[in-house]
């Protein structure tokens, strides 16, 4: 699977008038294309700081002291706001616990939907309009430079394609837009019709009458349908009666029968708009009889002999020379990266001057190596620069502080040397990691396939081309807030619309902040302890919803739980967190069968469920200080299975399997062997019973 969401060794601590927290110590995860990672640990462990540092809306006391957070070629923790803002709420959207505090009291819902549809619609016209122009540009330079002939008169061939394409689609979802906005005004008629008051249906029913003017579009419902007339002109003189009778059987057969043939134009198939540009300049178009697939299958047989075949042809030799010159730039680049790391052994102290050296070196190398043409971006490529900054600027900082150590001996803010360690590694693992992507992607590159390619790139700047002309309009965004309420599950989507957050319950608001986070179709959904205020019944419908809504978006997500019985059926890969660390990292499976670190035991033991007949066991004591960290591993003083060194040294991460991690040092080849609790392990059984009964599912 590719990685939607790399952080690498995270710190982040907060300023605070007793002194320097420290919520987040040296993390690192990655995040998959659809897949669901949980962070599990108590109040205070640094999950929810972990997820307000992806979004950028840490506090005004926040210190991001080190790390990255890769996301689309970019680390979020290096960008200003104003680059942030194109990527919150659009590619990554959270979900908040309290969904009361994320509404606006005395703004209706529907508003609260569609104000951020319709803002952040104008923003992604202009973004597609600059991205659609900055790819031409550089794909007819890559064109030239490879030898094809008539670069110039073909992009402008395709350039009054996409024009002509886009817009001619754009009358096309608009007339649709209406249609589709009359067939839910019908159904909300009908279904009103006994129900509420006569007036308030036929104010619904003239509404529907306004929306028939702006159906008309020869690939849906055409200008002459005298059926449709005939109906409309029924209705519009049904309405007085219907009004001072109140009788809606009349109505409501007029009705039904008019939501037929509306449907029915719903459901055609889409016209290939490119197709028919090509074919329209061209002269080429051919008679259309009403069949749309017969009529997209001719136009695309004339648009892909006589233009589109031999451009994407020449889009390849762009492609593949861009690629070319890329990676004729990167063996030297290993090369090069190798020298660096020669000069900065591992277990030797790394001299500054040469780290600002060879960063210097090497950033300037990969940025001259980027392949700003590729749809796809190389996020270790494209934020190596801004990386290898950081940690060299970190390990000067380190070093500075060590020096003042030496001349006052009360100076404690680095405590000891296993912090210069950890920072001047941090220089040899960004280069390592560089070097080996690298390397990776030169032993792939007789591999790419620039038909393939060539493909992709005519379908990506297609649809710029579209979003350019794609309006956000108030209609629109309403039908579309209908369809994402119903979507999430909430009844009578069309009554509500117009309601209050205080009109609802707790799950339905919930609902509703959903509705809102995927308004934008993001790309990773952040749902930060969203069932701990809602009833146990309500929890698992909206982790239900969650699940589906994954699956059906292709959703990445990231769920924050204190309760690892939450996330038993939902999450793919489970992050302990204690004190601001990872204490333990893998499946669910690994992580429900196979725990290996006494904090996760410790929250095994303690999650209750129906058939554990013993009392549970609570954590002892308190999550220590953070202002001053333990020196040793911060789980030590409530570990009842606690060692010496757990007082005196950090556990580092100890590989279980390729996919399962845990920091204890019980798993020292010369610790004792110890055993996870009776309930965890009674439970364990248990669970492998049941889920060999289940088929295969983590029961929690």
């Amino acid at each position: 699977m590719a990685k939607k969401l790399e952080v690498k060794n995270l710190i982040i601590s907060f300023r605070t008038n007793n002194g320097t927290v420290k919520a987040v110590r040296n993390i690192s995860f990655d995040l998959e294309r659809g897949e669901t990672l949980a962070i599990v640990g108590e109040s205070g462990s640094g999950k929810s700081v972990t997820a307000r540092a992806i979004m950028g809306i840490l506090a005004k006391n926040a210190l991001p002291e080190g790390g990255e957070i890769i996301y689309d070629g970019q680390d979020l923790m290096k960008i200003d706001e104003e680059d942030f803002h194109k990527i919150r709420g659009n590619r990554i959207s959270m979900i908040f616990q309290d969904p009361l505090s994320s509404l606006n009291p005395i703004v209706r819902i529907g508003k609260q939907l569609t104000e951020a549809m319709i803002l952040n619609g104008k923003a992604n016209q202009r973004e597609a309009k600059r991205v659609y122009n900055d790819k031409i540009k550089l794909l007819a330079s890559e064109m030239k430079e490879a030898g094809v002939a008539d670069v110039d008169s073909k992009f402008k061939i395709f350039n009054n394609v996409t024009d002509d394409g886009s817009k001619t689609e754009r009358d096309y979802l608009y007339n649709r837009e209406r249609i589709e906005s009359m067939v839910k005004n019908i159904d909300g008629a009908l279904i009103d019709s006994i129900d509420k008051e006569p007036k308030v249906v036929a104010a619904e029913m003239k509404r529907i009458i306004k929306d028939s003017h702006n159906i008309y579009n020869p690939f849906l419902i055409k200008e002459g349908d005298a059926e449709l007339h005939g109906l409309l002109a029924e209705l519009q003189n049904a309405i007085p009666a219907y009004r001072k009778e109140g009788s809606h059987e009349q109505t409501d057969e007029i009705l039904r029968k008019m939501r037929e043939p509306l449907q029915a134009a719903l459901d055609l198939p889409k016209p290939d708009f490119y197709a028919m540009a090509y074919c329209k300049l061209s002269n080429a178009m051919p008679e259309f009889n009403g069949d749309i697939d017969q009529l997209n299958a001719q136009m695309k047989q004339t648009f892909n002999e006589q233009f589109l075949n031999d451009f994407r042809e020449s889009v390849g030799a762009g492609l593949k020379n861009s690629n070319d010159k890329a990676f004729s730039k990167k063996s030297v680049i290993v090369e090069s990266l190798d020298t660096a790391l020669s000069r900065m052994k591992e277990g030797e102290r790394i001299d500054l001057k040469v780290a600002k050296e060879e960063a210097k070196k090497c950033s300037t190398m990969i940025e001259d190596s980027l392949d700003r043409l590729s749809i796809h971006k190389d996020s270790v490529a494209y934020t190596f620069k801004s990386s290898i900054n950081a940690a060299v600027d970190t390990y000067q900082e380190a070093l500075k502080v060590e020096k003042k150590r030496h001349l006052n001996r009360n100076q404690k803010l680095f405590k000891d040397r296993m912090d210069i360690d950890l920072y001047q590694n941090n220089i040899r693992l960004d280069m390592i990691r560089a070097r080996d992507s690298f390397q990776e992607q030169l032993g792939s590159a007789e591999q790419l396939n620039y038909e393939e390619l060539s493909d992709e790139m005519v379908e990506f700047l297609c649809d710029e081309a579209s979003k350019r002309e794609h309006e956000v309009t108030k209609r629109k965004a309403q039908i579309r807030a209908i369809e994402l309420m119903e979507e999430v599950g909430i009844p009578k989507a069309r009554e509500r619309y117009r309601q209050y957050p205080f009109e609802f319950s707790g799950g339905m608001r919930q609902r509703i902040v959903i509705a809102i986070a995927l308004a934008a179709n993001p790309d990773i959904l952040i749902c930060d302890e969203p069932t701990t205020a809602l009833d146990v019944t309500i929890q698992a419908q909206i982790l239900e919803l969650i699940n589906k809504l994954k699956v059906e978006r292709k959703l990445s997500i990231i769920f924050i739980t204190h309760d690892l019985g939450v996330v038993a059926n939902m999450a793919d890969k489970i992050a302990v967190m204690y004190a601001g660390k990872i204490v333990e990292y893998g499946t669910a499976d690994e992580l429900f069968y196979e725990p290996a670190h006494p904090y996760t035991w410790a929250l095994l033991a303690s999650m209750p469920d129906l058939d554990t007949k013993e009392k549970l066991d609570a954590i002892p004591g308190t999550p220590p200080n953070m202002i001053f960290p333990p020196q040793g591993d911060a789980f030590a003083e409530r570990n009842k299975y606690a060692m010496q060194i757990d007082l005196e040294e950090q556990p580092p991460m100890f590989k279980i399997t390729d996919t399962h991690y845990a920091a204890t040092w019980l798993l020292h080849p010369d610790a004792p062997k110890v055993e996870p609790p009776k309930i965890v392990t009674d439970r364990i059984e248990r669970m492998k019973k049941l889920n060999e009964e289940n088929g295969g599912e983590i029961n929690g």
